[in-house]
């Protein structure tokens, strides 16, 4: 009774389960259907807790979609980070493993991410999702090559900003590729393949823009 008694007026018993659920099951939501078309309400019910647990945690619908999503490009955040501090092959290599693994349990967001940029700059989701890009990814992204050229691992006559529009087209096309082009070519996205896709882009750059020296210490 005690206990009861200390608890604060609307905390929920286990905030960061419920945070967690709501974060996962508005994403499987938000990937699929039209932003407006999901409601909190269906969010709540999907991820089995009290509505106003939305409000509490993110304060709207357009937080809630605005955490979710950070959270989920935030494995990549961090592995950019790492990048341009230690500037090895090794983390470039290590993000793009991220994106697979991490895309590999949540397929359709980049697809989410390519069809909310083509909306309307007054829109909420592009809107939102350019305030995080903004926030979280751009200004990662604008040094990593920078950082690789300095440590001598981009070949001299490479433009470190074409470097990276190379490195993001082979590491996000399998995702946004139409899935009846990938069917046609017998493409099926799954940890095998993308494995053996990690493998042969890896060789690609090392026969396209990085250095001969750039896969002597290739990570697993």
């Amino acid at each position: 009774m005690a206990a009861e008694k200390s608890r604060k007026a609307g905390r929920p018993n286990k905030p960061t389960d419920t945070r967690e659920k709501l974060v996962l099951h508005s994403r499987q939501l938000f990937t699929v259907m039209p932003y407006d078309k999901v409601s909190t309400r269906m969010i709540a019910e999907k991820a089995g807790v009290n509505i106003a647990m939305i409000r509490y945690y993110f304060g709207s619908k357009e937080g809630l979609f605005e955490t979710m999503l950070r959270e989920t490009l935030a494995p990549m955040k961090k592995m950019m980070n790492a990048l341009i501090e230690d500037g090895g092959q090794d983390n470039l290599f290590g993000l793009m493993r991220t994106y697979y693994r991490e895309m590999n349990n949540v397929p359709e967001f980049p697809r989410l991410v390519i069809q909310v940029m083509h909306f309307a700059p007054s829109n909420t989701q592009r809107s939102l999702l350019e305030k995080v890009m903004a926030d979280v990814m751009k200004p990662t992204e604008d040094k990593m090559f920078q950082s690789l050229q300095r440590q001598g691992l981009i070949r001299e006559d490479a433009d470190p900003k074409l470097c990276k529009i190379s490195f993001l087209s082979l590491m996000v096309f399998p995702f946004i590729a139409p899935p009846a082009l990938l069917n046609m070519h017998g493409i099926e996205i799954n940890e095998e393949f993308l494995s053996q896709l990690l493998e042969h882009n890896i060789q690609m750059m090392a026969h396209g823009f990085l250095t001969a020296g750039a896969l002597s210490n290739d990570s697993e």
